[in-house]
């Protein structure tokens, strides 16, 4: 049984729903010599989150992003927490309902995702910053 761990480092992101699947397999742990594992990811801040979804048509995306203001929307009276700004406490409450980690099946040196499905950062600051995820992978070799 083999573990490799490392931090996957992106850049700021504009708020919304960004594919970045690429940025995970490229700055990850090296996945090619394990046959059989699974591959933990896990987002260390509490206003982004990671998902899995469509990769193709990138409309999903926007849809999502749009369907979550909906849900979520800033400056609703019953919010306490405002001195961060306005699209703070939805971003708390959007990271919450979507979730901070992910366990993706590896397969083969490959990530088992299906094949319309990649991997979401859902950043939910107008202004989020740099993100950080730790990649952890357990597999046989």
């Amino acid at each position: 049984m083999i573990w490799d761990q490392t931090t996957v480092e992106l850049p700021q992101y504009p708020r919304g729903v960004h594919l970045i699947t690429n940025e995970v397999l490229s700055s990850g742990p090296d996945l090619r010599n394990c046959q059989v594992g699974l591959l933990h990811l896990f987002i260390q801040h509490t206003s982004a989150s990671l998902a899995i979804n469509e990769n193709a048509d990138p409309d999903v995306r926007g849809d999502v992003e749009r369907h979550l203001n909906v849900m979520v929307p800033e400056n609703a009276p019953h919010f306490e927490h405002t001195l961060e700004g306005p699209d703070d406490m939805p971003a708390h409450i959007k990271s919450i309902l979507i979730g901070p980690s992910l366990t993706i099946p590896v397969s083969g040196g490959h990530l088992a995702l299906g094949t319309w499905q990649g991997i979401y950062l859902c950043e939910h600051r107008n202004r989020g910053g740099e993100r950080r995820i730790i990649a952890t992978l357990q597999g046989r070799w």
